[in-house]
């Protein structure tokens, strides 16, 4: 009975039907309740119908430490699950009606032996567990709605701008960002992306001098090449200048800088490891590049499937730690040499990444003229593209001025 309920509640119409405590994990014994879990995950996270296949498969990929003898037990599970057929509405309301049932008879059990055994002080337990459910054991629909004033609100309103962006620019449009939210940064290769966040970080009023503590988790690039490009836009100074008086330099960076900057190399590393950093380091900022090859890869769920989870496990992060993550991303082929562009040209997820994101930009350059590959630093131009902005609703481009041997955008 409980294998057919969890093979219906695959099916995206009766999942939203029988959500949340209408269905809750107690209704199922111990080793379905962790199948369920990983159900309701996925289901939030990609928001459509699912097959036993898929949900065994993020199973698996989520309890890579299984012994063999228990993940055959789990794979026969699944085997019956298969097996099953989806109920109608109709007998799940009967079928939930009797597991509710059953949950609530062994409460009132529980309550009675206390009772017998005089810890039961009062009936308010049982007046609490009767008030949980109508006459036919489903449990009541209980909201608590909210009621909240206009300071508090105007107060929120204020505050997702706590982090003000240094690109005037970009400021005017919009004042910055703050905790809990998503920003997702994409540009193609050699456009400029590590500089972009370095400068608004490191740079001259970035984040670090407003008093943010960072992070930045790097995949892709070398970690000294990107240190030394912080440092670029800490001092706006070239490296060339830097080593005529390093001293000087490095005492700059050690007391205004390092104290509020943390850079590690998270090569070949998942969000789950993200996910442990921000914990442990709490930062106000978190900057990962590349966001994208966070993403697991030892599962059998496409690559567009596979991002979307990646980025809406990284907004899970953003919230539940109360940071601002920047997602560095790559975008397709088709924004080559283009310098307007759209949320449908990040690479490798035309929808899904996108729609996880609070704010979205993406950098464009002008179009090369040369076949040599120094061309494109003599052009300064950068183009911000804000295509998509839940914080304050303003699109269009930003035109600014890129310095690469400072790692400075200015306006």
């Amino acid at each position: 009975m409980e294998l057919a309920l969890v093979r219906s509640l695959m099916d995206k119409a009766f999942y939203e039907d029988h959500r949340g405590d209408r269905c809750p994990i107690t209704l199922f014994s111990k080793d379905v309740q962790k199948i369920k879990m990983t159900l309701d995950k996925t289901m939030e996270q990609f928001d459509r119908s699912l097959t036993p296949d898929e949900v065994q498969a993020v199973f698996i990929s989520d309890n890579p430490t299984m012994t063999t003898a228990n993940k055959n037990k789990y794979l026969d599970i699944f085997a019956a699950i298969k097996s099953e057929t989806a109920m109608g509405s109709d007998i799940a309301e009967s079928v939930l009606s009797k597991l509710f049932q059953q949950v609530i008879g062994e409460e009132i059990s529980n309550l009675g032996f206390d009772c017998i055994n005089g810890t039961l002080k009062n009936l308010q337990p049982l007046h609490n567990l009767l008030e949980k459910y109508s006459n036919d054991f489903i449990p009541k629909v209980t909201v608590k709605w909210e009621d909240i004033s206009l300071d508090t609100l105007l107060a929120d309103e204020q505050s997702k701008y706590r982090w003000k962006f240094n690109l005037s620019s970009l400021a005017k449009r919009i004042p910055g960002v703050n905790a809990g939210q998503l920003i997702e940064v994409g540009a193609r290769p050699n456009t400029g992306k590590t500089s972009f966040h370095a400068s608004i970080l490191s740079g001259k009023d970035g984040f670090i001098e407003q008093g943010a503590s960072c992070v930045v988790l790097l995949n892709e690039e070398k970690y000294s090449r990107v240190i030394l490009r912080y440092l670029n836009a800490a001092t706006n100074e070239s490296s060339e200048t830097i080593t005529k008086d390093k001293q000087r330099y490095y005492d700059f960076w050690v007391n205004e800088r390092k104290p509020l900057l943390k850079v590690a190399d998270g090569s070949d590393r998942q969000m789950s490891w993200v996910e442990s950093v921000c914990k442990y380091y709490n930062p106000d900022i978190l900057v990962l590049d590349m966001g994208d090859k966070f993403a697991e890869t030892n599962t059998a769920l496409r690559s567009d499937e596979l991002l979307k989870r990646n980025v809406v496990y990284a907004r899970q992060i953003a919230k539940k730690y109360e940071c601002c993550i920047f997602y560095m991303s790559q975008l397709s082929a088709e924004a080559e040499g283009r310098v307007k562009l759209d949320q449908s040209m990040m690479e490798g997820s035309k929808t899904g990444k996108a729609a996880e994101a609070d704010l979205m930009l993406l950098l464009a350059k002008n179009p090369s003229i040369s076949d040599d590959p120094t061309a494109d630093q003599q052009d300064p131009f950068r183009y911000v593209n804000v295509v998509k902005n839940k914080l304050n609703g303003w699109h269009g481009i930003i035109t600014c001025e890129f310095d690469h041997t400072k790692s400075v955008y200015t306006s």
